[in-house]
C-alpha cells in the first residue's frame, strides 16, 4: 500500500518530510526513505525499518534543500530487498530525478521486457523503476514533464499515485481511475502532496483538495500548477482504503474515513440485529465500526481485547506464520470483561480466517459465553492486483464458502458481513466509481484471466490546459 509525500518549502523540508512519513507509517512498515534537493545537490537517505529507526536528528540535518519527497514501503510488487527501498534516484541529461510510488501495475513484466529488448537494465524488482523508465524515456525526446506524465497514463496499467522531483520541482500525479489516494495542501511556508490528509495535518497545514484522477500537480516556489491530463468515464477508488488502510482521521475523496466506519457499524446492526452484553472492537481497525454499532444498538461499548501498542499492523506482515504468532502477542483478552458474557466482536475484514479464529478462541478461553462476529467489509472473494496484498483465491476463506461455513471455521456464535450496498452507501460514492474487485471478482481494468468492466479514458491532446493557483498566498 505504501505512503508517499512531496514538499516544497523555502524553510527546508527534511524534518517536515519526516513528520509526514511518521503520519503515514500505517501505510508501510518495511522501509522508509527521503530525497531532498538544494538547487545543486541531491541528498538522500533510505533504509529498511520504521521511520523512527531509519532517521534521527543528525541524519535529517544533513538532508538539505527546500524541496523533497519521501516514501514508506509496503511491498506488493518487488521483494523485501534493500535495493527496492524508495525513493529511487536517477541522473540524466544533467537533470536529477527522484521518484516514489504507491500502487501496483498489472503490466510490469511486459514493460520490463520491452525496455530490456532495447538494452535497458533494471537494478530493482519494484514496478516503480518501470514508471521511472517510462518517464525518463519520454524526457529524452521532450523536456515536457506533462508529455512524460501523459505517456505514463497511456502506458501504465494498474494503480499509481506518484510523487516525482526533477531538479527541485515536485510533481504528483494520480492514475485516471483514481484507485490510490493522493491529496495536496498548504503549509506555513509552502505546499505538500501526500497519500493522505493526515500527513498535511502533521505539519499543521491546510488540506486544499484531492488530486483528481488523471491530474498532475506541480509545486514549486511559484505556487501550484494543476494540469488535467486524462479523464475517465468512471473512477475506481479502492474500497479497502475506507475499510482498513487509511487512517480513521483521513479525508479521502471528500469523505472522513472515521465517519464512514461509524455509518458501517450502524448498518451492521440494522442488517443483523443481535442481543448482547457488550460491543468489543478488534483494536484498532475495528474501533470506529464498534462505536457505530454500539450507538445504533444501545449495547454498551466495552473494550475486552487490550492491544500491545508496540506492535505494528499484522495484516502487512510478510508471512501468515508471523501474522498468526503476532496476534497472541498483540491482543490480550480481558477476562473480567468476558467471563460469562455475550459479546459482539467487530472487525474490519476477514481475509484468511486464521487470525479471526485465534481471536475468537482466545476470548472463549477467557470465559466468553457467546461471540457474535460483525465485519465492516463484505466477504473478500477474490485477490487484489492493484495494491493490496490480498492472497490467492485458495487462501481466501470466503472465496468458495458461504457465510455459515466461514462462521463454523472461525468458531463464532454468529457472523455477518456488511453488504456491498450498505458499504457503498456509507462511503457516499456511487458504486460505479469504486473498485470492488476483491469483493466481486470483477475489476475496473483488464487483468488476464479475470472479469473486468473497463472504464473509457480520454486524454488531453496537444497543449495541456494548466492552471496556476496560489492557494491562500499573500
Amino acid at each position: 500500500m505504501c505512503g508517499i509525500v512531496g514538499i516544497v518549502d523555502a524553510g527546508g523540508v527534511s524534518f517536515s518530510l519526516y513528520y509526514s512519513l511518521y503520519a503515514l507509517q500505517h501505510r508501510g512498515q518495511e522501509s522508509a526513505g527521503i530525497s531532498t534537493f538544494d538547487g545543486t545537490t541531491l541528498f538522500k537517505h533510505k533504509d529498511q525499518g520504521l521511520v523512527s529507526e531509519v532517521f534521527n536528528q543528525q541524519i535529517l540535518a544533513c538532508l538539505g534543500g527546500s524541496s523533497g519527497i519521501g516514501h514508506v514501503r509496503y511491498p506488493t510488487t518487488g521483494a523485501n530487498r534493500p535495493e527496492n527501498v524508495q525513493p529511487f534516484n536517477f541522473t540524466f541529461k544533467d537533470k536529477v530525478l527522484s521518484i516514489a510510488h504507491n500502487g501496483n501495475l498489472v503490466n510490469t513484466q511486459e514493460l520490463r521486457a520491452e525496455f530490456e529488448e532495447k538494452g535497458q537494465i533494471f537494478l530493482t524488482t519494484a514496478d516503480t523503476e518501470v514508471i521511472a523508465k517510462v518517464i525518463i524515456d519520454e524526457l529524452t525526446r521532450s523536456d515536457s514533464v506533462e508529455d512524460a506524465v501523459h505517456h505514463c497514463m497511456r502506458t501504465l496499467k494498474g494503480s499509481f499515485s506518484v510523487v516525482l522531483m526533477i531538479d527541485g520541482v515536485v510533481y504528483g500525479f494520480r492514475d485516471p481511475l483514481g484507485i490510490k489516494p493522493l491529496c495536496f495542501g498548504r503549509t506555513g511556508g509552502g505546499y505538500v502532496i501526500a497519500s493522505e490528509s493526515v500527513a498535511i495535518d502533521a505539519l499543521k497545514g491546510t488540506l486544499i483538495r484531492d488530486v483528481h484522477p488523471g491530474e498532475m500537480i506541480r509545486i514549486s516556489g511559484d505556487g501550484i500548477r494543476c494540469t488535467q491530463i486524462a479523464v475517465a468515464s468512471h473512477h475506481a477508488h479502492c474500497i479497502f482504503e475506507y475499510v482498513y488502510f487509511a487512517r480513521a482521521d483521513a479525508i479521502l475523496d471528500g469523505a472522513l474515513v472515521y465517519d464512514v466506519r461509524l455509518k458501517i457499524g450502524k448498518k451492521l446492526f440494522e442488517e443483523s440485529p443481535v442481543e448482547a452484553d457488550s460491543v468489543c472492537p478488534v483494536p484498532d481497525s475495528g474501533t470506529a465500526y464498534a462505536i457505530g454499532l454500539s450507538h445504533r444498538s444501545k449495547i454498551p461499548f466495552l473494550e475486552s481485547l487490550l492491544k500491545n501498542r508496540y506492535m505494528g499492523r499484522t495484516f502487512i506482515m510478510p508471512s501468515q506464520r508471523l501474522r498468526e504468532a503476532a496476534v497472541l502477542i498483540k491482543l490480550n483478552p480481558i477476562r473480567e470483561h468476558l467471563r460469562d458474557q455475550s459479546v459482539v466482536l467487530v472487525d474490519d475484514s476477514i481475509v484468511r480466517g486464521t487470525t479471526s479464529r485465534r481471536i475468537v478462541e482466545s476470548m472463549r478461553e477467557a470465559g466468553a459465553r457467546e461471540i457474535h462476529v460483525r465485519i465492516g467489509s463484505p466477504a473478500i472473494k477474490a485477490p487484489c492486483y492493484l495494491g493490496v496484498d490480498m492472497p490467492t483465491r485458495e487462501e481466501l476463506i470466503a472465496s468458495d464458502k458461504e457465510e455459515e461455513e466461514v462462521r463454523r471455521r472461525i468458531v463464532a456464535s454468529s457472523l455477518h458481513h456488511v453488504s456491498i450496498e450498505a458499504l457503498v452507501d456509507a462511503i457516499g460514492i456511487e458504486r460505479c466509481n469504486l473498485c470492488t474487485g476483491c469483493l466481486t471478482g470483477c475489476y475496473p481494468l483488464a487483468i488476464s484471466g479475470e472479469r473486468s468492466q473497463d472504464r473509457v479514458i480520454d486524454f488531453v491532446e496537444g497543449t495541456f490546459q494548466s492552471k496556476l493557483e496560489l492557494f491562500g498566498a499573500e
